[in-house]
């Protein structure tokens, strides 16, 4: 078993970090851009969970640094068999200027590393997009 890592691209939100970190460091503000997104989207404002091609996937939040990062585990009571870590950073370039990045800690077997390691990357950076799409549309 060895740890991976895996890192989206960098992502450009024309917002200050400011605005981005309280709807980041709580999953309940996350609810109206994903429910319809994932089946069973549940959230609280450190925990969520939702399900993916039949696994029930539970995440919380384990730590917060203001407008810089948070970091998130998987949630022990749920049965995906994978042990991640994961932050989403940000970065403050300047006043309406914020690099979004995701990065992952995964520890996969062989197997797992060759079923889904590949798709890992693409849904990382699909994902930071998603959220600097939906940062940058924001009033």
């Amino acid at each position: 078993m060895g740890m991976e890592k895996y890192e989206s691209k960098q992502q450009q939100i024309l917002k200050s970090a400011s605005r981005i970190f309280p709807f980041i460091s709580r999953f309940d503000m996350l609810t109206p851009a994903l429910q319809d997104k994932v089946e069973e989207w549940v959230a609280t404002e450190d925990t969520c969970s939702f399900k993916v091609k039949g696994f029930t996937i539970a995440l919380k939040i384990v730590e917060k640094v203001e407008n810089k990062h948070i970091k998130i585990m998987a949630d022990d009571k749920n049965g995906v068999p994978v042990d991640f870590t994961f932050w989403i950073q940000l970065h403050e370039v300047s006043d309406n200027d914020t690099r979004i990045r995701m990065v992952l800690h995964a520890e996969l077997n062989m197997m797992m590393r060759m079923l889904i390691g590949s798709k890992i990357q693409g849904g990382l950076d699909k994902a930071v997009e998603g959220l600097a799409m939906a940062f940058n549309q924001m009033p």
